[in-house]
């Protein structure tokens, strides 16, 4: 199936339906559809054949949802760029996809200027009208007539070429598959028919999988998408309010900016019904929070996956995140709410030990996970997470309880091993957690010539009440064993982050601690 299917099924069904809305403009399926096909040509006449590479560097908008259906109409590949990575990362992303044309936001068309001479692609076209020096799309788009034409691909042909992060090296290409897509998106939502679906919020960027697996869900289901460029919390309230948004999907550090903004109490919440995070590990005392002040009809869903799995692996699902019933249900489920939930319909997870033996409930070991829209693999190099009959390593640390649900314990690269004894960061950062003056926390082991490593703690502090390094001491004391307490606690003024919220550990590894 080729993902243009998205579009040009439902604009069949219900093409005066308004589906797309960014800023002022707002499209329905027929205005999309005739958008895309006017791409599609454009790309053609640019010289793209299929499977050429077509690049993406912009922050979010319409015109990036058009950039890619008609990509995939004309069977291309798809690059969405990281527009947060550095120089050298551009270069690299951009030359080793061998990237036939790049498609370049206003904002970043300096940026291009300064490394073009370092890059390999022979076009580049800008997306907006400042942009100096380039040919520009609009102009291309009004004369280019509609291609109806649709290219016929391969179950198995790349569809996206997504980098990943780099918060550890240099990113690596997931090539993921047209089939990959069709499996995730036609498996978890119904083909929109003119019934009301709701109106969903989308702030993630689109070069992570979040984001696109957003636009290609609510537009396949017939769910009016709200396009922010970039996430602003006072905007995203703004958004919700005017738009009657119901279905919206945030990273952990939005979610506290969302419940830290001054507007939020005035905010009418009355048609929001679904508001999902995932992206990066959600401190347990932010999602209370959420769950005491957002309205009670406000289902809370923790979505946890990888960019090798094309999104969501795991769900824990609103009834999780319902703090209601017996005394011991609401233990249960306030245990419950440090777990990233249940496997998908189309997913086996399992955990193992460093031996490959499968572990049974509650042992800790990592997690290995099955599906049918596991990533092709990786643009030119080894995927050396994949694993015998249709397994695949994660990398992620976690244990399994009786009734199933997947509990994270971190990165099995973070694993702190101290005089011989496995330490798993998340417990310790759990336990500082909930004191009461801790704001943020991350735990990194740190070289010692006696033990191996000894674990050290960043805390960024509540502005009150004021804590010091022997209250956090002490509070761990009773908490922890004594292999596992912080040896040093160093305060901070904020963690080193990437764009989705995950802690970047090799920032705080760095000589200097962060930077």
């Amino acid at each position: 199936m080729n993902t243009v299917n998205f579009v040009t099924i439902p604009s069949s069904i219900v093409p005066d339906q308004e589906i797309l809305v960014f800023g002022n403009r707002r499209l329905t399926y027929a205005e999309l559809n005739d958008r895309v096909s006017r791409l599609c040509a454009v790309f053609k006449q640019l010289g793209l054949q299929p499977r050429d590479v077509l690049a993406v560097l912009d922050t979010n908008s319409d015109l990036y949802i058009q950039c890619y259906y008609a990509a995939a109409k004309a069977g291309l590949t798809f690059l969405p760029l990281n527009y947060r990575a550095k120089d050298a990362e551009l270069e690299y992303m951009i030359n080793t996809a061998n990237t036939r044309l790049l498609l370049v936001g206003d904002r970043y068309a300096e940026l291009i200027d300064r490394i073009r001479p370092r890059l390999k692609v022979a076009q580049i076209v800008a997306l907006g009208n400042e942009a100096s020096g380039m040919r520009h799309v609009e102009p291309l788009l009004a004369k280019a007539e509609p291609d109806d034409a649709e290219a016929e691909v391969e179950d198995e042909d790349i569809s996206i070429l997504m980098y990943t992060s780099g918060t550890t090296s240099l990113p690596k290409g997931v090539m993921l598959r047209f089939r990959d897509f069709a499996a995730y998106v036609t498996a978890n939502v119904e083909m929109a028919d003119g019934t009301d679906r709701g109106v969903a919020l989308v702030c993630v960027p689109f070069y992570h999988i979040a984001g696109t697996t957003a636009y290609m869900t609510n537009i396949w289901t017939g769910r009016k998408l709200i396009v922010m460029s970039q996430f602003d919390p006072k905007s995203w309230l703004e958004i919700v309010q005017r738009e009657r948004v119901t279905h919206a999907f945030v990273v952990p550090t939005m979610m506290k900016q969302l419940i830290d903004e001054p507007g939020f109490a005035s905010t009418d919440f009355s048609s929001l019904t679904n508001l999902a995070y995932g992206g990066a590990p959600m401190p347990v005392q932010v999602i209370r929070r959420a769950i005491e002040v957002f309205p009670p009809k406000v289902g809370f869903v923790n979505a946890y996956g990888q960019t090798e799995t094309t999104s969501s692996l795991t769900i824990l699902g609103p009834d999780d995140h319902r703090l209601a019933g017996t005394a011991a249900e609401i233990e249960l489920k306030l245990k419950r709410l440090n777990s990233i939930g249940k496997p998908l319909p189309d997913v086996e997870i399992k955990v193992r030990d460093d031996d490959g033996k499968f572990l049974s409930a509650g042992e800790v070991g990592e997690i290995i996970i099955r599906t049918p829209r596991i990533m092709k693999g990786y643009a030119g190099r080894d995927d050396d997470a994949r694993l015998p009959d249709g397994w695949r390593a994660t990398g992620d640390l976690g244990w399994l309880d009786d009734e199933g649900y997947v509990f994270f314990a971190g990165r099995k690269d973070d694993m702190i091993i101290r005089g011989g004894e496995n330490i798993a960061p998340a417990e310790i950062e759990t336990v500082l957690m909930s004191h009461p003056a801790v704001d943020e926390c991350a735990v990194i082991g740190v070289p010692s010539v006696e033990w191996g490593q000894t674990v050290k703690a960043f805390v960024v502090p509540h502005k009150s009440p004021p804590v010091t390094e022997a209250d956090l001491a002490e509070f761990c004391r009773s908490r922890l064993a004594s292999f596992k307490r912080p040896e040093t606690i160093e305060f901070i003024e904020a963690l080193p982050k990437n764009p989705l919220g995950k802690i970047l550990r090799k920032d705080l590894r760095a000589p200097g601690g962060a930077v």
